[in-house]
């Protein structure tokens, strides 16, 4: 079988991706990754084999903070942004489609020109659901920038997928999603090398601070604004911290305060297991990596999905949050030392983490969906 994937050309869009594709692969199966063209060296790196559909991504107008009563309308602006995108791949992906006729497109939530370039060419859809939110602002803004390629094509607006996987827990899920395939999360982290200090032992609690990849790369100063006062905060707990970050996004912050032993890039999947608290933005892949290591979390959304990742964190009894506006320094502290001092957090943590792994893994999946394929291409050949 052949298995199409496409993506939004962000990292954090595209590694979810990443341990299913290697899961196809270690069926047996072929397996191409379909990019903007700027995006393509994050394929490769991955080991995955990758083609150009389209120019450098454009994410001009991305909205990553603003009023909390604007969320609708912050969505679907930043679905025009993912639909403009599209927009742009579509023409690539209909070549790649037609010449290299995948039998399964598989895309993230987020990328509307790979079910289009499918339902055109009657080859089966499925998407990766990341996050909590149903997102509909998204759906409907794809289908305003894409409905003249629609038109064209004779493809009803926003084909449905054969299937929508879902990799959070049952228990956090809302209504939309009850029905949504199960599957476990493996986190990638991407080319980060492990640390040899995650396996020695820690005198102080240790926390770890990320702000995943988009909020650096659109705050001013690559988010030190934000973090140096929240270090300074955290230096009172007798704690260590470490700041997960890109390498190049680091280099440009002023000297860090003594309380941060590293900082950097770091693969979460091993060093949030050698912490016991997070602090993090909320995002999709840090959320559930965290969830399925058992460790509590302090979740800071900004904009989108994150805010409900949030809701969902302290849903669980795994973490609290501190909503858009009231993340100073001293509730951000002050809120660790809570985290740290109450087991319930860590009891909750660990109760999550078990369902995780109770999830049908990857493997099940992509034989699940391979069972799918064949009488999906019968349905739509005939």
């Amino acid at each position: 079988m052949r298995v199409l994937l496409t993506s939004a050309a962000l990292c954090g869009h595209f590694y979810p991706l990443v341990p299913l594709a290697w899961t196809f692969r270690g069926l047996g199966h072929e397996v191409l990754v379909a990019v903007a063209d700027d995006f393509v060296p994050e394929v490769l790196r991955a080991g995955l084999p990758a083609a150009s559909c389209g120019p450098a991504a454009d994410f001009a107008g991305l909205a990553v903070g603003g009023a909390t009563d604007r969320l609708s309308a912050r969505r679907y602006g930043n679905g025009r942004v993912f639909g403009r995108n599209a927009a742009r791949n579509l023409p690539g992906l209909l070549s790649i489609v037609d010449s290299w006729r995948p039998d399964l497109v598989l895309g993230e939530r987020a990328e509307a020109a790979g079910p289009v370039a499918a339902a055109a060419a009657g080859v089966p859809a499925v998407e990766l659901q990341w996050g909590i939110p149903l997102l509909r602002e998204y759906r409907i803004a794809a289908e305003d920038e894409l409905e003249p390629h629609l038109d064209r094509l004779g493809v009803a607006a926003a084909p449905p997928p054969m299937t929508v996987l879902n990799p959070w827990p049952p228990s956090l899920r809302r209504s939309h999603a009850v029905r949504q395939r199960r599957m476990r999360n493996v986190p990638y982290d991407g080319q980060a090398r492990v640390p040899n200090w995650v396996w020695q032992p820690r005198k102080r609690p240790r926390i770890c601070l990320t702000l995943g990849t988009v909020l650096p790369r659109f705050g001013p100063g690559g988010g030190a604004e934000v973090v140096m006062p929240m270090l300074h905060a955290l230096a009172r707990l007798d704690v260590e911290v470490v700041v997960a970050v890109e390498d190049e996004v680091v280099a440009g912050w002023p000297p860090l305060p003594a309380v941060v032993t590293h900082a950097g890039r770091l693969p979460l999947s091993h060093v949030l297991r050698a912490c016991d608290v997070t602090v993090h933005h909320g995002g999709q892949g840090t959320s559930l990596t965290a969830l399925g290591v058992g460790i509590p979390q302090l979740v800071l959304p900004v904009f989108d999905d994150q805010l409900d990742n949030a809701a969902a964190v302290v849903l669980s009894g795994a973490g609290l949050s501190l909503p858009p506006g009231e993340a100073d320094p001293a509730a951000v502290a002050d809120r660790c030392a809570e985290l740290l001092e109450r087991q319930a957090f860590q009891q909750a943590a660990a109760a999550i983490a078990t369902e995780i792994a109770t999830q049908p893994s990857l493997a099940a999946v992509a034989v699940d969906l391979t069972a799918l394929v064949g009488p999906a291409r019968r349905l739509n050949a005939a």
